[in-house]
């Protein structure tokens, strides 16, 4: 059998849909490609098979987003511009021409060539304490009711139950308006005390934080003075619609507008002692609630995503869940909500290491156990399984960052508790080890976490989505459902197993693994 590859289709205005012979090869099921790429939310569904039409400047998957796609076969597609594209049979067709280029055989040459010439690593990272230790999110425990005597009850439970000290985020409705950086007064009565109280704990502190202000505010009419706020199809002052309501927001593609809000940032910071920011929202879907016209008159949604990614630049503390065309950039990244799910635990590992694959190698799987708020607060008692939360911090342990949000101690057993705690100090442990490869990836752009048809071309693994390599030397192998077993694929070479059980590669292992192991295995030859 044949396949042929889709042709690239190209829009044009309202004439209709024309198809661009730019390529038709014809390939032999040995050769066929399998591809990657475009959105880091959409990694459980790569490589590509079959998908409905996904349009980058309007959808985000929740997550990260990238014009670019990787083959197997050593071949990438760019464009400079969002697009429409679909997947089937596993070939790709998009709404414009893209660039194609042969860089190689391999997944690997394929990235190394695409990063190499539109994302380079630039020499900087985030903070090391992102990748030492664990982090650690208020959301799940205190959702909108952030306040100083929870936040640091929390803090301290962290570490009476003997877990690392590590980055605090304080999330969403801390402030007492959007726009506005002051802590409520009627819930932080001394927030930099409060401040002071972490940082004696051990913990550098982040606070939530977005693009948006709200409305009759002295903050909107300030703005909307100077302005630096974005406004409507008619010349007025945009009014956007995002999941807290309806805001005004700032454009940032206005350096004036862009510095002032950095400026406002360093103002709190001095004024509280905050380390960094967790800068939320952004996302291009927010901007395609309504016409917009910027500062920049060519800036489309996916153009203010970059514009507020930028601003993190200026705080080595930030994390974001939402970019465009960001790779290489000091940014730490975090994959977008998951549900409390076994579907979420089994979609950590493949959207990882597209995130990789897409340059964004400072990238943490969100939060254990998942960070939708909804899921916690309307799970019973008896639906809640453990072995979820243990599972899903095993998932995390040995990736680049670990972030916890709902309270192991509060909703786990002694001896699940245990566990996790085991991992968090496991990450710990693997700390130097994740930090060479973070400064690797600081200089040539190579992934930390890798797929393991990445790091072992043309040896069966395109499809594998459950286990993955930390850097050169590790292959991370947890168990994703219930199970307490599993088939471990080993790429050829000798490995030794977490238990110090040697192994000859090229062979399939089944192996046990109760609910307190999590299987890596060291490539030693």
């Amino acid at each position: 059998m044949l396949l042929k590859e889709k042709s690239i289709v190209m829009k044009k205005s309202i004439v209709g849909i024309f198809v661009l012979s730019l390529y038709s090869l014809f390939l032999t099921p040995s050769s066929a490609q399998s591809w990657w790429g475009a959105s880091v939310g959409l990694g459980h569904e790569q490589p590509y098979t079959d998908l409905p039409a996904f349009d980058l400047n309007t959808q985000d998957a929740n997550n990260q987003l990238v014009p670019l796609f990787l083959s197997s076969e050593g071949e990438y597609m760019w464009s400079d511009g969002a697009f429409v594209f679909s997947a089937k049979d596993g070939g790709i067709e998009t709404s414009v021409p893209m660039e194609r280029v042969k860089a190689g055989t391999t997944l690997r040459e394929a990235y190394m060539a695409a990063q190499a010439k539109y994302f380079p690593a630039n020499g900087q990272l985030p903070d090391t304490l992102f990748f030492t230790m664990p982090q650690y999110n208020t959301w799940i425990e205190l959702m909108y009711n952030q306040n100083q005597e929870d936040i640091l009850r929390y803090a301290h439970a962290i570490i009476d139950n003997g877990f690392p000290a590590g980055v605090l985020m304080i999330d969403d409705n801390w402030q007492r308006y959007y726009g506005n950086f002051d802590f409520k007064a009627e819930r932080f009565p001394d927030p930099k005390g409060m401040m002071d109280e972490l940082h004696a704990l051990g913990f550098k502190v982040m606070v939530w934080i977005c693009p948006f202000v709200s409305s009759d505010s002295p903050e909107f009419r300030d703005l909307e003075s100077k302005g630096y706020l974005l406004r409507n199809a008619n010349g007025g002052t945009a009014v956007l619609n995002w999941w807290n309501g309806y805001s005004a927001c700032y454009d940032l593609t206005n350096p004036e507008a862009a510095d002032y809000f950095v400026s406002v940032l360093r103002k709190a910071q001095e004024r509280y002692g905050i380390d960094g920011f967790k800068f939320d929202a952004g996302d291009n879907n927010c901007y395609a609630s309504a016409p917009l016209k910027a500062y920049d008159p060519s800036a489309t949604n996916v153009d203010h995503t970059t514009s507020w990614a930028k601003i993190g630049l200026s705080f080595p503390f930030n994390e974001y869940r939402a970019c465009w065309k960001m790779g290489g950039q000091p940014l730490v990244q975090r994959l977008g909500d998951k549900d409390y799910s076994w579907d979420a635990v089994r979609q950590l590992i493949p959207q990882m290491c597209v995130a990789g694959l897409l340059g964004y190698a400072y990238t943490c799987p969100d939060m254990v156990g998942g960070g939708q708020w909804a899921a916690f607060l309307y799970i019973g008692e008896d639906a809640f399984d453990q072995s979820l939360i243990v599972r899903s911090a095993q998932v995390h342990a040995l990736m680049p960052m670990m972030q916890f949000s709902v309270a192991p101690w509060r909703i786990l057993s002694p001896e699940n508790l245990a566990v996790v705690r085991r991992m968090a100090k496991l990450h710990a442990a693997f700390g130097p080890y994740i930090m060479r490869y973070a400064r690797q990836a600081s200089q040539t752009g190579e992934p930390i976490v890798r797929l393991m048809e990445y790091q072992f071309p043309h040896q069966g693994f395109e499809a594998c989505k459950d286990q993955f390599m930390l850097g050169d030397k590790y292959l991370v192998a947890p168990v994703v459902d219930t199970r307490l077993e599993r088939e471990v694929r080993l790429p050829k070479g000798t490995w030794r197993d977490d238990q110090g059980k040697r192994y000859r590669g090229g062979k399939t292992y089944r192996i046990d693994v109760p609910l307190e192991r999590l299987p890596y295995f060291e490539k030693i030859k």
